[in-house]
């Protein structure tokens, strides 16, 4: 991998977490427009801490209030978890593990990931998160690109057959099981027995190796973890996220306290969001961890239970992306819930309608945290002050220690000016530092020590970002730029739409048009395309109206829930034999 050039910034690392500071030799970034934006509420000045994630786990020990989890209705405290996670780091180093050498986890919202990433930090591990909505044959995919030979993984139904698959095909060398009753009875599904065999080890014995002399030294530049993107314009790359840059992510994160709770005794967060999506991972898991605050792990999506977690449990934050929203502002009753508990809501993982997201804060009471950043930031990047215009696009100001701006889509050394459409580009210390084993697509995704997000985006006059679309969603129609993401607000305001996606489609006329694929409401009627258009016609360009309309019973997801145009992309071209884009 090529060298990446210096940063403009000098980071100085102490030894312990208490001793991790930023230094500036540039100006102040008070000095950036949107630094008049940034809330007064918010720790501007403090620094941004740059440790490993054993020195994040060690910080937020000593900062506990109160438990770290609640699971199934136990209360698992700090320092059984920090006990847990020292007993299987230990038992890892037992069978051999060293440094560097990655393990896979192919685990549900239990929580043996939690104790897994971290134990696999305390043992100098790298680790491979894996979805337990992939496909036997992508999990060997990831399992091979990133030379993992040990899979963590549990005795879930869904699971524990696609362990021993991957087992049986020389995927992988040794499975480490943990046993899910060991967290009480389970309301999803039944554990299945863990079967006596070579390269079956339980968790629980693996927890019996004695503790080391001394554990393995981490430094913040180490690489930490190998995150899978979420492929939603080509195959998915694993981005290396040192130790550096996720308790960057996460200092960044507890610095802007302008719609939260950070730091209370009484701060419980909502996590059904799945912890191996960096978003669930970053913001909530070792979030929490580090402000020694509680996390209600949930295994899967209720809507009952996280109505029972606000109602009963006074949850003061919850964390969600757009299809929990969409479920939660469908179903019956929802106006009697009473939400007085919650401090904050996030939204992430893919945009939120402005529509929704202004029905769910008239709903809920409060604003919706309104931010971007994706698996190569870690996930930092913008946050929108509470006090900040809420308008379409609009993703805010950089959080501390993050620097942003848009450059051109022809040459992007060249930034444009303020208010044009372009790249947007960010630099700081949660940016990863390449793609694992791609030197080229590492190569590319860098200019000036800028990584080029994909994204477009434009500034104002105040420093304040807005998101237009993917660059790589963006349809070229008789010459114009078309940006899918606008088309799909509008259509969201239609009121017998659930969910929406549009892509480009080739056009004889024009090159590409806008084709529109929909999922209707409960009990909503089908429309026609001449009806659609005319609901758009004031709110959308002419050269921006869909020609072609498409109904769907559902829309193609991740395994994170993010809608999907890459599938719907594919299938077009299936058809036609012409690629859309």
């Amino acid at each position: 991998m090529e060298q990446r050039p210096a940063r403009g910034r000098v980071w100085e690392v102490g030894v312990s977490h208490q001793a991790i500071r930023e230094t500036e030799p540039t100006a102040e970034p008070r000095a950036q427009a949107w630094a008049r934006h940034f809330p007064n509420a918010c720790d501007w000045d403090g620094p941004v801490e740059i440790g490993t994630i054993p020195d994040l786990l060690a910080a937020g020990v000593a900062a506990a209030k109160g438990p770290a989890f609640d699971f199934r209705g136990r209360a698992i405290g700090f320092p059984e978890f920090a006990d847990h996670v020292e007993a299987v780091a230990a038992g890892l180093i037992d069978r051999g593990l060293t440094p560097d050498a990655t393990i896979g986890l192919h685990l549900p919202n239990t929580p043996f990931h939690p104790v897994a990433f971290l134990a696999a930090a305390r043992a100098g591990l790298r680790v491979v998160h894996l979805s337990g909505l992939d496909a036997p044959r992508e999990l060997a995919h990831k399992l091979g690109t990133t030379r993992a030979r040990v899979l963590v993984t549990t005795n879930l139904p869904g699971f524990l057959p696609v362990a021993l698959k991957l087992l049986d095909e020389g995927a992988v060398d040794t499975l480490l099981v943990g046993d899910d009753a060991e967290w009480g009875a389970s309301t999803v599904s039944e554990p299945l027995p863990i079967p006596e065999r070579p390269g079956v080890v339980t968790l629980s014995a693996l927890r019996r190796a004695p503790r080391p002399a001394a554990w393995p030294q981490r430094k913040p530049s180490d690489v930490m973890l190998l995150q899978f993107t979420g492929g939603t314009t080509g195959l998915p790359k694993a981005a290396m996220l040192t130790h550096g840059n996720l308790t960057a992510s996460v200092s960044m994160y507890r610095l802007w306290t302008d719609d939260g709770d950070e730091g209370e005794a009484s701060a419980r967060t909502v996590c059904v969001l799945p912890l191996f999506h960096i978003y669930a991972l970053t913001t909530v898991l070792l979030r929490g961890i580090r402000g020694g605050t509680q996390i209600l792990l949930r295994q899967r999506f209720d809507l009952d239970e996280i109505i029972a977690d606000i109602e009963v449990r006074r949850a003061t934050a919850l964390p969600g992306v757009p299809t929990m929203w969409f479920a939660l502002l469908n179903r019956p009753g929802i106006e009697a819930v009473d939400f007085s508990s919650l401090r904050s809501c996030m939204s992430g993982g893919a945009p939120l309608p402005f529509d929704v997201m202004s029905r769910l804060s008239r709903l809920m009471g409060v604003n919706l945290a309104v931010g971007w950043g994706m698996t190569e930031t870690a996930p930092a990047g913008t946050r929108l002050p509470r006090a900040g215009e809420r308008r379409p696009g609009v993703i805010g100001i950089p959080l501390k220690g993050v620097e942003m701006r848009v450059v051109s889509l022809d040459d992007p050394s060249v930034e444009v000016p303020t208010g044009e459409t372009g790249e947007i580009a960010i630099r700081g210390p949660n940016v990863f530092v390449g793609y694992f084993e791609q030197p080229d697509a590492t190569a590319d995704a860098f200019r000036d020590g800028w990584f080029l997000t994909g994204d477009i985006g434009r500034v104002d006059e105040n420093g304040l970002f807005d998101l237009v679309d993917r660059r790589k969603n963006m349809i070229i129609s008789g010459g114009y730029n078309v940006y899918p993401v606008q088309i799909e607000s509008a259509i969201y305001e239609h009121p017998a739409v659930a969910e929406t996606i549009v892509i480009g489609v080739p056009c004889a006329y024009r090159g590409q048009a806008a084709k529109a694929f929909v999922t209707l409401k409960p009990g909503a009627e089908r429309f026609s395309l001449d009806a659609l258009n005319d609901f758009l016609g004031s709110r959308i360009g002419r050269h921006e109206i869909p020609r072609a309309l498409e109904f769907r019973d559902a829309l193609p997801r991740s395994p994170a829930g993010k809608l999907l145009a890459s599938v719907l992309v594919a299938e077009e071209r299936a058809k036609t034999g012409v690629d859309p884009a």
